[in-house]
């Protein structure tokens, strides 16, 4: 910095203020700056910069597991908005151990300014955690409601129901539902248990009976998991014709062991899954889904994580709870050869 200012001939805190985009300097002076920037090759020392504000400019994400195709993506959305605010962003799998996830809550992630957490085994029981959190904190998902931080999460009921009406709108009335999750235990409130609820309610909407057998628990939400859950519902012999899956890695499963029983899709089945991973639009047939708003997922939480650092810790501010936009994506799997994606209904 100091090589700078003699060569633009300012001073020291001149170029931290160019450097630092602070709009009370002179333009010829900032263009000054900015050659003998661009001459020297000079670069931020953001180590230097993080101990004098407190702050590393460094955004941390903690998600289960990067092999569920969503939360990749997810990570990839929170990567560009935070790029758009020039933040970095350190990614953290948690894994299915809950008493990691119980020290990620209770320490963030190291080196970082605030956390978006989606966690998977701490449960509404659990809110009491919250209580103790001394960093911005901004949660993703369904696992905690009413704790005293901010919540960024999606339609799980709504938009669950709206991919059966599409099913049933199609004339299927044979519908099976892949990913219920299979602890029960009281008091844990997981996305699969609202998305089957949804099912439920979409079903009893138009007036179709609810079958145990075609409620299938399935854990984990992987491709093989998908394929095996189908391939168990088709040797017991059980009329289905239709499918919908908790999530699209599901739902690529079901469509490979369909293929291997010579079920037509979806002339005989019909797919639908949840996320609309891009993976989704290259199975063959394409698969419809639900688009669950992960990109206004990803931008209101980073918007929100960095109001949350500004403001500080203890500023008074009260927790905000927001629900993305969610739509149908009609594609191959259900409205049949030839067709292109197009939403058939949103929220």
């Amino acid at each position: 910095m100091r090589d700078v200012a003699l060569l633009a001939r300012v001073s020291n805190k001149t170029v931290s203020n160019v450097v630092n985009d602070h709009p009370h300097v002179h333009p010829e002076t900032r263009a000054r700056v900015q050659r003998a920037i661009a001459e020297l090759g000079y670069r931020p020392n953001l180590s230097a910069r993080g101990l004098r504000s407190g702050r590393t400019g460094v955004i941390g994400l903690a998600v289960p597991d990067l092999r569920q195709t969503y939360f990749a993506e997810l990570a990839d959305a929170v990567l560009a908005a935070a790029e758009r605010r020039n933040l970095g962003v350190i990614v953290g799998q948690v894994g299915v151990d809950r008493e990691h996830e119980i020290a990620v809550l209770a320490n963030g992630l190291r080196q970082t300014d605030g956390l978006l957490f989606s966690p998977e085994k701490l449960g509404t029981e659990d809110r009491g955690l919250l209580d103790g959190v001394e960093y911005p904190l901004v949660l993703l998902g369904e696992r905690i409601f009413g704790g005293p931080t901010d919540h960024v999460t999606m339609h799980n009921v709504e938009a669950a129901r709206a991919a059966v009406e599409h099913l049933v709108g199609l004339g299927r009335r044979r519908i099976a539902v892949l990913g219920a999750h299979p602890d029960h235990r009281s008091g844990q409130l997981r996305p699969s248990d609202l998305r089957v609820r949804g099912y439920r309610e979409a079903l009893a909407a138009a007036g179709l009976p609810e079958d145990p057998r075609l409620e299938r628990e399935v854990a984990p939400w992987l491709p093989e998991d998908g394929a095996a859950a189908t391939r168990r519902l088709l040797a017991e012999g059980i009329e289905v014709d239709a499918i919908f899956t908790l999530n699209d890695t599901l739902a690529v499963g079901a469509l490979r062991a369909l293929g291997e029983a010579g079920r037509r899709v979806p002339e005989d089945v019909a797919v639908i899954g949840f996320d609309d991973i891009t993976l989704g639009r290259f199975t063959l047939p394409s698969l419809s889904s639900i688009d669950p708003g992960r990109d206004e997922i990803a931008e209101t939480a980073v918007a929100m994580l960095v109001e949350r650092i500004a403001w500080g810790a203890g500023s008074g501010h009260a927790p905000r709870l927001h629900k993305a936009a969610f739509r149908v994506v009609a594609r191959e799997s259900t409205v049949g050869p030839g067709a292109s994606a197009h939403p058939a209904g949103t929220a």
